[in-house]
């Protein structure tokens, strides 16, 4: 189970809260028949100290990795064995460390530190989500009778309801209707692979890349690479040091564009429109409303948008967006 900063918060906040209500009760226990406002009781203090202590002293409250966007985003991501209510280094055996068939779109079975950390630091997988209950949850389309439903939403299930389902791979062949082509298809089943007909299979996978981490998934050809060495490459990528004129890669993998566009450091138009100015510092982009959007929204159609300019991060690395659109162009969302 994921005890997300939220919830670990909430938990700290409860023991700020019961410190200051014990304060308050005492100081109206000792002031009993005056008359006080309640300024003169409550102490906000014992709260603000209970949470600044939270981020400032607990162990999974970490600097941000900002080497480069990719190291960014995987910091995000990262889910740790250790800390408060976890294990500590020496006490965690292999069983804990090993990969687990329920890690499968859950956690990257190959993103994780080499050294004593290993595998207790992993990396949530690419399409992974938690839940309001704190498990994990990946997504798989299911199947009715040998046919895919490619149309609908994929269904996310924890490891405990994927427990006795089959699950049939994404790369199997299917025709237009989702029916799948094959006689026979090699399916998983908690840690077996049964091969079985197309008719008793309960869910395929939604993408080849769903088990690995983000910056797995950015490998070509991940699965022709030994597995060490992907470790070694997935944990290097985030250590390379921005460039001052970056260029697209030659062979990538399809997932550039999306971590670059999540890492938060892009600007991307929020809608259809036309770019009105643009120099080094700032893009003014004219956005195209219909008549009915315009009477609802009180917003100026004409957005202006900063570019940050060799920005420092926290590794003193730099952050220059420069702007590749040009005064005319049209733009569309994202």
């Amino acid at each position: 189970r994921v005890r997300t900063v939220g919830e670990q918060l909430s938990q700290q906040f409860g023991v700020g809260l019961a410190r200051m209500a014990r304060t308050i009760r005492e100081r109206m226990n000792v002031r009993d028949n005056e008359v006080f406002t309640p300024i003169d009781l409550i102490n906000a203090k014992t709260l603000s100290s209970v949470i600044n202590s939270f981020f400032g002293t607990n162990q999974l409250s970490q600097f941000m990795d900002q080497t480069n966007p990719l190291a960014e985003i995987t910091h995000k991501r990262r889910l740790s064995a250790l800390g408060p209510g976890g294990l500590s280094r020496e006490r965690a055996g292999f069983e804990v460390r090993d990969v687990h068939y329920t890690h499968y779109g859950r956690l990257c079975p190959i993103e994780t530190p080499e050294g004593p950390n290993i595998g207790l630091i992993s990396s949530l997988a690419v399409y992974a989500k938690v839940n309001s209950m704190g498990f994990i949850e990946t997504p798989y389309r299911p199947v009715q009778d040998g046919v895919v439903d490619i149309k609908g939403e994929p269904i996310y299930l924890s490891a405990e309801e994927e427990e006795e389902k089959l699950v049939a791979q994404a790369t199997v062949k299917v025709d237009d209707k989702g029916k799948i082509l094959h006689d026979k298809v090699i399916a998983r089943m908690e840690g077996d692979f049964p091969v079985i007909e197309p008719d008793k299979v309960h869910y395929t996978d939604v993408s080849p890349n769903q088990i690995a981490s983000i910056s797995a998934s950015l490998i070509p050809f991940l699965e022709h690479d030994d597995a060490n060495r992907a470790l070694m490459g997935s944990n290097m990528m985030r250590q390379a040091v921005p460039l001052l004129r970056p260029q697209a890669p030659i062979v990538g993998t399809g997932l550039e564009r999306q971590v670059a566009t999540d890492s938060r450091v892009l600007i991307n138009a929020e809608g259809d429109g036309v770019v009105e100015y643009v120099d080094a510092n700032e893009i003014v982009i004219k956005y195209s409303r219909t008549e009915d959007e315009a009477k609802v929204s009180f917003d100026s159609d004409v957005k202006t948008y900063p570019l940050v300019k060799f920005r420092k991060t926290n590794q003193g690395t730099s952050i220059n967006l420069k702007p590749i659109v040009r005064k005319g162009d049209k733009v569309a969302k994202g």
